[in-house]
C-alpha cells in the first residue's frame, strides 16, 4: 500500500461542500482521550454553540458520532415506540427515509406524498394529523434530492395543535437559511456538518426540546438503537465534570466542527444566510441566461440547493463527467424519479463563494455546447455578474 492522495476536486454537488483550510488544519491537531479536561471543555463550547446555531437555548444540542442520517435515526427510533402514530410528510428521497425509519421504530406510518419537486401541502398534513392521535409529524425543511424548501413554522404549529411532537430533517438548511428551533416550537432538528458547515462528513448536531426527552425518559420500551439512545448518550456530553463513558468520541472530527463553527461566526450567521442568497440568485440568473430552467418554482427554492433541468437530447452523465475531469468540478445527479432528468448544483458554506458561481457556469457552459447544445459562457456570466454587483 501507498499513501493516499486524493486530486483537489471543487464540490458543488450535494454534498459534501469544499472544506476550508482553517477546518482541514484544524482536523490535524493532536488527538486527546475523549474523557481529557481539555477535551470536555471543547463539548461544552460546541454545545453551546449548537444551541445559538440552532436557535434552541431550551433544547439540549449535541454531535451525534456519524452523518445526518444518524440524526434521522436518533430521532425516529428515541421518540417512537411500536403502535405509535407518525405522520409523515414525503416529498423527495428524505422524506421518504423517514417513513422508512418510522416503521422501522414499528410505528404506525401515515405518508403524505407530493410530487417531487413540490413543497409540502400545509392543508394536507394538517387533514393527516386530524384523523387520529399523533405521536410525531416528520419532514425536511430543505429536502435535498430536489432543492425545496417547506414551510417549518407552520408545519410545527400544526404539531404542536394537534399534541404531536415534531422532527425536522435541517441536514442542507444549517447555516444556509433561518433554522429558529424556538420560534417555530420545534421538537427535534438535526443537520450534518458536511453542507452548509463546511466540515467533513461524519458528524449530526442535533437539538431535542424538553418536550421530546419528558417522551425519550417517558418510554415502556427500550430505545431500539444503542448507540444514539439519547438517555444513554447524554451520560456523556450531559455535563461538565460528571461524564461517564459512552463510546469514544470522534475527537478530531469535533475540532474540525469546532473550527467551522468558530468560521461560522466570525463571519455572522445572518450575514451567511445574505450570501447563500445573494450567490443563489446569480447562479440561477446565469443558468437562465443559458438557456436553463430551474425544476422549483422561484418561491420554493433553497439557495443552497439548485435543480436544473436536463435539456431534450443532452446526456445529463456526460456533462458530469465533462466537468469532473476538464475542471475538477464535481456536480450533483437527480435521485429517484428525477433521475437523468435533472443535476443538482451545490451552493453551501465554503462552496459559496462568486468564484464558484462564475467556475460553475464557465464548466457547465462548456460540457452543454460540447453536446451541441448552443450556450454563450460570455452571456450567462455576465447575469450572474449583474447581481453580484
Amino acid at each position: 500500500m501507498q499513501s493516499f492522495q486524493p486530486p483537489r476536486r471543487i464540490l458543488m454537488g450535494p454534498g459534501p461542500s469544499d472544506v476550508s483550510p482553517r477546518v482541514l488544519s484544524a482536523l490535524a491537531r493532536p488527538t486527546v482521550g475523549h474523557l481529557d479536561p481539555v477535551f470536555q471543555s471543547l463539548m461544552e463550547e460546541i454545545k453551546t454553540a449548537l444551541q445559538r446555531l440552532f436557535n434552541a437555548p431550551d433544547h439540549a444540542c449535541v454531535p451525534l458520532p456519524a452523518p445526518g442520517t444518524a440524526g434521522m435515526e436518533a430521532a425516529m427510533m428515541n421518540l417512537l415506540e411500536p403502535g405509535d402514530r407518525c405522520v409523515v410528510a414525503v416529498n423527495g428521497a428524505f422524506g421518504g427515509r423517514m417513513a422508512d425509519m418510522a416503521d422501522r421504530a414499528g410505528a404506525t406510518v401515515v405518508t403524505v406524498e407530493h410530487a417531487w419537486g413540490e413543497a409540502i401541502d400545509i392543508a394536507r398534513v394538517e387533514a393527516a394529523l386530524a384523523e387520529a392521535p399523533t405521536k410525531v409529524l416528520a419532514f425536511v425543511h430543505a429536502e435535498t434530492s430536489t432543492g425545496v424548501r417547506s414551510d417549518a413554522a407552520t408545519l410545527c404549529g400544526l404539531a404542536r395543535k394537534a399534541g404531536a411532537l415534531s422532527v425536522v430533517d435541517c441536514v442542507t438548511s444549517l447555516g444556509g437559511i433561518v433554522v429558529d428551533a424556538a420560534a417555530w416550537d420545534a421538537d427535534v432538528l438535526y443537520s450534518g456538518t458536511q453542507k452548509c458547515l463546511s466540515a467533513p462528513p461524519g458528524l449530526s448536531p442535533i437539538a431535542i426540546s424538553k418536550r421530546a426527552q419528558a417522551a425519550i425518559q417517558g418510554r415502556k420500551t427500550k430505545v431500539r438503537n444503542w448507540l444514539l439512545d439519547f438517555n444513554l448518550l447524554m451520560s456523556y456530553w450531559g455535563g461538565e465534570g460528571g461524564r461517564t463513558y459512552h463510546h469514544t468520541a470522534p475527537i478530531n472530527a469535533l475540532y474540525g466542527l469546532h473550527e467551522s463553527l468558530v468560521i461560522l461566526f466570525e463571519e455572522g450567521v445572518q450575514a451567511a444566510i445574505v450570501r447563500h442568497a445573494r450567490l443563489h440568485e446569480a447562479l440561477v440568473a446565469g443558468l437562465e441566461a443559458a438557456g436553463l430552467e430551474m425544476l422549483v418554482d422561484a418561491k420554493d427554492r433553497l439557495p443552497q440547493l439548485n435543480t436544473v433541468r436536463v435539456p431534450d437530447g443532452v446526456d445529463e452523465a456526460a456533462v458530469r463527467a465533462h466537468v469532473l475531469k476538464v475542471w475538477d468540478l464535481e456536480i450533483g445527479a437527480g435521485l429517484g424519479p428525477l433521475k437523468g432528468k435533472v443535476w443538482r448544483i451545490g451552493l453551501m458554506g465554503a462552496s459559496a463563494t462568486p468564484w464558484h458561481v462564475r467556475l460553475c457556469l464557465t464548466a457547465l457552459c462548456e460540457a452543454l455546447a460540447a453536446q451541441g447544445f448552443g450556450v454563450e459562457s460570455a452571456k450567462a456570466l455576465a447575469a450572474a455578474d449583474a447581481k453580484l454587483k
